[in-house]
């Protein structure tokens, strides 16, 4: 469970008051609980034990120093996707040796960079991806290791832009194309192709998907071995759900229960990437009521954040629990979106100038008024990560608790800050 929890009334996030943040940093602000980051990241190792994988934490997903800082003294490797997130893992001190580095479209610049890191796995997506990593790693005369991400065509049931295991994707090779790939270019002196990489997607709230692609996985490998190639590695990638609202995720437990006897005594090197899991519920966002308007039919309660602070719910259409600061109502069970005696039933909406800038819609609360706090939970995961300055608005601070004490881990934007690389 996260460590955000109402107190008489009043949110609190480990031993800190949310409205004493909220007082001292301003709004729109991000609140990050640190024991809830290091929780679910001992969780899933825990429960992924027998198999001694490498965790690398998907950096994508929340990239602040403080908190890459703080995975990487508990033991986290990093999954990287660009040369920037490259950059701020090696930044905070991360062994390159537990940096995996995916992505369709790597640039010369950042397979370099990698190179000369030193990384310890290319994630490769495609052929031509390949013939550049052999032409690159030989003129670094650099023997690097990589793994083949194949793309076992698995229905995550997952939103559309966050499926990638599916064979309409731009991800990865099919399986079909996968043993020849090995052919082509599985004996290489300069690219050593040892692994198999797959990753379905996010969030995946059910097992099935991931049992059906390790099954197509491990048959892959087993042909590949029987030809004579040694693969040593499998990264099973990442996309564990989180609880958005109401317990809708498998615990690491859970998913550990069923995909670690698949993978026990087959002498594979196994890599996770999770990322959301980790991250997603050890992060709110703070705003403030601004107005509340009525529209015809339709309350809105219009606040300071927008759909540049946390774009989820435009892009996505995710859920996210809204609830008051202080309230004399606790909110529901799970943080469920259900109506109760007293509800106002609202859409929250921003200050971008879109019609598309809403933070939840349909939304039961507590009746709010000008000046009220709200929390928009479960925003760890792909929020101040994705936010921008979309309407010359500075984007939020951020702020890391750790038990009674907290600390600005990024300082809130100003004007200045907008203009400052333009010339």
């Amino acid at each position: 469970m996260d460590r955000f929890e109402y107190r008489d009334g009043r949110l609190w996030c480990e031993g800190v008051s949310v409205e004493r943040i909220a007082r001292d940093a301003g709004t729109p602000v991000y609140v990050y609980s640190s024991q809830t980051f290091l929780d679910h990241f001992r969780k899933i190792r825990a429960a992924f034990e027998p198999l001694q994988p490498l965790i690398c934490f998907s950096i994508k997903s929340c990239s602040n120093l403080a908190i890459l800082s703080l995975l990487k003294e508990a033991g986290s490797g990093f999954d990287v996707v660009s040369g920037g997130e490259l950059y701020r893992a090696l930044r905070v001190g991360a062994d390159p040796s537990k940096i995996v580095f995916a992505g369709v479209a790597k640039t010369d610049r950042e397979i370099v960079e990698a190179i000369d890191a030193g990384i310890g796995w290319f994630n490769v997506e495609s052929e031509a991806e390949m013939e550049n990593l052999i032409i690159l790693a030989g003129r670094k005369r650099r023997v690097i290791h990589a793994a083949l991400r194949i793309n076992p065509d698995v229905d995550p049931k997952t939103h559309r832009f966050t499926t990638t295991g599916k064979r309409e994707t731009k991800f990865g090779v099919d399986l079909e194309r996968a043993r020849a790939f090995f052919e082509r270019f599985g004996r290489n002196e300069w690219v050593q192709l040892g692994g198999v990489h797959l990753h379905l997607g996010s969030p995946v709230n059910t097992i099935q998907p991931y049992l059906d692609a390790i099954g197509k996985a491990l048959r892959l490998i087993d042909e590949l071995r029987n030809a004579g190639f040694l693969v040593e590695m499998f990264d099973l990638g990442g996309g564990f759900g989180a609880d958005y609202e109401g317990f809708q995720a498998p615990t690491a437990l859970d998913y550990a229960r069923s995909i670690v006897p698949l993978l026990s005594d087959r002498s594979l090197r196994i890599v996770l990437e999770p990322g959301r899991s980790i991250s997603a519920n050890a992060g709110i966002l703070v705003t403030q009521v601004l107005y509340t308007k009525q529209s015809g039919e339709k309350q809105f309660v219009l606040v300071d954040a927008g759909m540049n602070d946390l774009i989820r719910p435009a892009l996505y259409e995710a859920h996210h629990f809204v609830w008051p600061v202080v309230t004399s109502r606790e909110p529901p069970a799970g943080r469920n979106n259900q109506p109760f005696e007293g509800a106002v039933l609202a859409d929250v909406v921003g200050p971008v100038c879109e019609s598309g800038d809403f933070l939840a819609l349909d939304h039961y609360l507590p009746p709010v008024q000008r000046g009220d706090l709200a929390a928009i939970f479960a925003c760890g995961a792909y929020g101040f990560s994705m936010s921008s300055q979309y309407n010359s608005r500075p984007r939020a601070a951020e702020i890391l608790v750790e038990k009674d004490a907290f600390r600005v881990i990024r300082q809130r934007e100003s004007y200045n800050d907008l203009i400052s690389a333009e010339i």
